[in-house]
């Protein structure tokens, strides 16, 4: 009886779905997105859509998380009490609710970029990918240009306006047809090491206390060293006493165990499963990891988390990019590194995902290429007037892919989720450090996969590539490994050069001495001749 109940119930589900994709793939909607074309229907679409997005989803908070640490546009003005310039770093009340309100900035910026960034896709390329501010160009505006809390070369709205000038570039290069040409002038065992490398320094960014778990600190003597201690000092953030017996860290841990197995088990959304889990944890008051600690700071957090869904205005991240410091070498030293790495990186997830997709014709092209290059490069320049980084295609899509998606309503709907996360966001301003953190170190291991394309039997090109991934964590700099690895391997290609060209010149110098003893013999055995 129940079984036959079961039956009946699946039985008009089915139907109902078909006559749902029937319906869709006849009107408008299913003619612009070519579905029957593409042998695709509105609620394969949507499963795609969905897996893309709980994939990603975890790019809202760990995006803002880590601009957050780069202070916005806090200074030391926002610092509560009579204090100096050095307020920024040692955990002042009014600075750290300042940062606070960027936070939540960012996230709604990172939301709504996804969101027009995604809908375009779908719209203007007909390609199921998702887009949003991507990893790394984020480490490196927090960590590298304005530095924690604004210790950097640059201020904050500076990068901005590296940022801006940066994706203007990136779309005259998109509009002119060379992107992908510039894109093959770098070495590829560079190319594949930088991915490897950015892995490598995100890694090492979500090890740390500021934005991670906090198993990794400062030492006099060994530079770094395990720290996830119970007392830091303030200042220096030395372990002063109960090493490894910090519970945030080990509820980060378990967090990373989550996100670990779920993706080995290829469960979707193992990203987002972890951050849950250890939020979850921490948004109970009165504990050892609660996000809303018994101070001034913990209060007013806990107050606007107490909202739940709300919609947050972008204040202080919107439109303040300032162009006045373009005579620093470092701007323009930010600029060049932006510009290779958003040629390697975006150019190349993008189409690899097309490649996943099956989007790929004889000569290596696929439809809509010209507008999704257009796309990500104009929402670069949109994401930066909002306060967020370079806007790229997530290798995320590759789930959606996986599920069945094949036109632009896949990306056209994960827009829409975005656009349904911009009222939650006093939940997602609330998810601490320590449950992102795992996922920054899991976002390493998937970029580090690379490594294996790289051919380490040739040292002329396992040198470079190992130099730029050991660099970018070691020297905190992305550039620098970047910088060091193309200069390797330049130099390699010199030496090579140079020792043909010697090679050749002793080729040309024994073929000349062989000429004239030669010629001497000749000049010798004539007399002879002659005598006779």
């Amino acid at each position: 009886m129940e079984g036959g109940f079961i039956s009946r119930l699946a039985t008009s589900y089915t139907k109902t779905e078909k006559l749902l994709n029937d319906a869709v793939s006849r009107s408008f909607v299913g003619r612009y997105f070519k579905l029957e074309a593409r042998e695709s229907c509105f609620t394969k679409e949507l499963r795609a859509a969905t897996a893309t997005f709980v994939t990603m989803a975890y790019i809202i908070t760990v995006n803002a998380t880590i601009i957050a640490a780069s202070g916005g546009t806090c200074s030391a003005r926002d610092c509560s009490g009579t204090v100096g310039p050095e307020c920024v770093v040692k955990g002042n009340g009014g600075y750290e609710r300042c940062v606070a309100k960027t936070k939540s900035d960012l996230v709604v910026a990172t939301a709504v970029v996804g969101m027009v960034a995604s809908i375009a896709m779908g719209i203007l390329a007909n390609l199921p990918f998702g887009l949003a501010p991507g990893m790394g160009p984020n480490a490196y505006l927090a960590f590298n240009l304005v530095g924690f809390h604004g210790t950097g070369p640059l201020s904050y709205q500076t990068a901005l306006a590296v940022f801006c000038v940066e994706g203007c570039a990136f779309l005259l290069a998109s509009a002119l047809g060379i992107r992908g040409k510039l894109a093959k002038l770098i070495p590829q065992s560079v190319r594949l090491a930088c991915a490897a490398g950015i892995g490598l320094f995100i890694a090492f960014v979500g090890l740390q206390s500021n934005e991670g778990v906090g198993l990794i600190g400062p030492n006099q003597s060994n530079l770094v060293t395990i720290t996830a201690c119970k007392m830091t000092d303030p200042e220096t953030g030395s372990c002063l006493g109960g090493r490894m017996q910090n519970p945030k860290f080990w509820l980060g841990l378990i967090g990373f165990l989550i996100t670990s197995y779920g993706t080995m088990k290829n469960i979707k959304g193992s990203m987002i499963y972890g951050i849950v889990f250890v939020t979850l944890v921490s948004w109970f008051r009165h504990t050892d990891v609660t996000y809303f600690p018994d101070t001034p700071l913990g209060d007013a957090n806990f107050n606007y988390f107490k909202k739940v869904v709300g919609f947050h205005k972008v204040k202080s991240t919107a439109g303040v990019l300032k162009f006045n410091d373009f005579n620093k070498s470092e701007t323009w030293v930010a600029l060049a590194t932006l510009f290779y790495v958003d040629v390697l990186g975006t150019t190349g997830v993008m189409y690899t995902m097309a490649e996943i997709g099956g989007f790929l014709d004889e000569k290596g092209n696929f439809e809509g290429e010209y507008m999704a290059y257009m796309v990500d490069a104009a929402g670069t320049i949109i994401g930066s007037t909002l306060g967020v980084t370079t806007t790229a295609t997530f290798v995320e899509s590759s789930s959606g892919l996986r599920e069945g998606g094949r036109t632009g309503l896949t990306a056209m709907i994960i827009g829409l989720f975005f656009f349904l996360s911009l009222f939650f966001t006093p939940l997602l301003s609330s998810v601490p450090s320590w449950a992102t953190g795992p996922s920054l170190v899991m976002v390493g291991v998937m970029m580090i996969k690379v490594v294996k394309d790289i051919d380490w039997n040739n040292m002329q090109e396992a040198v470079p590539a190992f130099v730029t991934m050991l660099l970018m964590p070691l020297t905190y700099s992305i550039p620098n490994g970047i910088i060091g690895g193309i200069g390797v391997y330049v130099a390699l290609r010199i030496f090579e050069y140079v020792r043909c060209f010697i090679n050749r010149l002793g080729k040309i110098r024994r073929m000349v001495v062989k000429e004239q003893n030669q010629v001497s013999a000749t000049i010798g055995v004539d007399p002879a001749v002659e005598m006779i």
